[in-house]
């Protein structure tokens, strides 16, 4: 794909100067589900990094895990590793007898500073449960023993529960996976385009309720701190769209979809996730949606002297 195919899509302006232009890709679907909004090469296949966690917690639901409420949330949640995270993930596993060691994400620090700062203080390092996959990987366990399948393997691609997500990914997008890569937890990752991934998104949300779709977008929307956590923008923008799913990925991914039906994915090129969200809105916004409600989310800040002398908004 060459760089000059993808489109501006946000302005960082300092002290009324554009100091800097982020590049991808942009899609937004109507409520009945049609391409509305194109920006950059929307069906070109991108990795949607931790935007896929709905559907690999929808395949651990129809692997056979029992999930529900806050656990089905953190199964498609990256949470921020404070401490109600860390005693929902030993729930889930110790329900399938299983523990923190048998957990295959890396060890890494909470996102949650104040999380973080207890640790050091505690003398603590890096821990595998307070990785922000911990909730999926926990999901995914909980799928393998529900299985009969083997847990030491549960993140082969040719696991039961790979293969699974694998299959639900590329149903809900109407596409066959396009590349098939490692995560940064270690879990296999399946490329679509970024119009599918929207697809995919909004099919879960207007899936019928009682349905297993429809319980992963529920489950999310009901508890947002297990999406995200304290502070986290996922969360803050459920709040402030309800029935809005809302997950970001690594690399500048974000998939947003409303109860109206209208869903939009992003791709910023640069991998920078910091105006994803005002791309998002704004791309949703042109679609025809309703996001008035989340005004507050449309721009970012840009600070000098530790005050705002600018902002980042979207390019269009």
């Amino acid at each position: 794909m060459s760089l000059a195919e993808y489109a501006p899509l946000a302005e960082v302006v300092r002290s009324g100067f554009v100091e800097s232009v982020h590049f991808g890709s942009a899609v937004a679907l109507s409520a009945g589900g049609e391409v509305a909004v194109a920006r950059g090469p929307v069906n070109a296949p991108v990795l949607p990094r931790s935007s896929a966690k709905p559907f690999q917690a929808l395949a651990c639901l129809l692997a056979g895990a029992h999930l529900q409420g806050p656990a089905l949330a953190i199964a498609a949640g990256s949470h921020t590793g404070e401490d109600f995270h860390v005693r929902l993930v030993a729930e889930m596993l110790g329900e399938a007898g299983l523990g923190f060691e048998d957990l295959r994400c890396p060890p890494d620090w909470p996102e949650d500073e104040a999380a973080r700062q207890a640790l050091v203080r505690a003398g603590l390092g890096p821990s595998r449960e307070r990785m922000n996959c911990s909730g999926k990987h926990a999901a995914m366990l909980t799928a393998a023993v529900a299985a009969g399948a083997p847990t030491a393997t549960y993140l082969d691609p040719g696991h039961l529960v790979q293969e699974r997500v694998r299959s639900v990914v590329e149903e809900l997008s109407g596409e066959k996976a396009a590349h098939v890569a490692v995560d940064g937890c270690g879990a296999p990752l399946f490329g679509i385009s970024l119009s599918g991934l929207a697809r995919a998104v909004r099919a879960m949300v207007v899936s019928a309720p009682g349905t297993p779709p429809r319980a992963v977008a529920d489950a999310m929307r009901a508890h947002p701190e297990y999406v995200g956590g304290t502070g986290h923008v996922n969360t803050r923008l459920m709040r402030a769209l309800p029935g809005a799913v809302v997950k970001g990925g690594a690399e500048g991914v974000l998939v947003v979809a409303l109860a109206s039906g209208h869903a939009a994915a992003v791709k910023a090129i640069d991998g920078g996730p910091r105006a994803t969200t005002a791309i998002a809105l704004a791309a949703l916004r042109a679609a025809g949606a309703d996001v008035s409600a989340a005004a507050e989310f449309t721009t970012v800040p840009v600070l000098g002297g530790g005050v705002p002398v600018g902002e980042i908004h979207a390019a269009f």
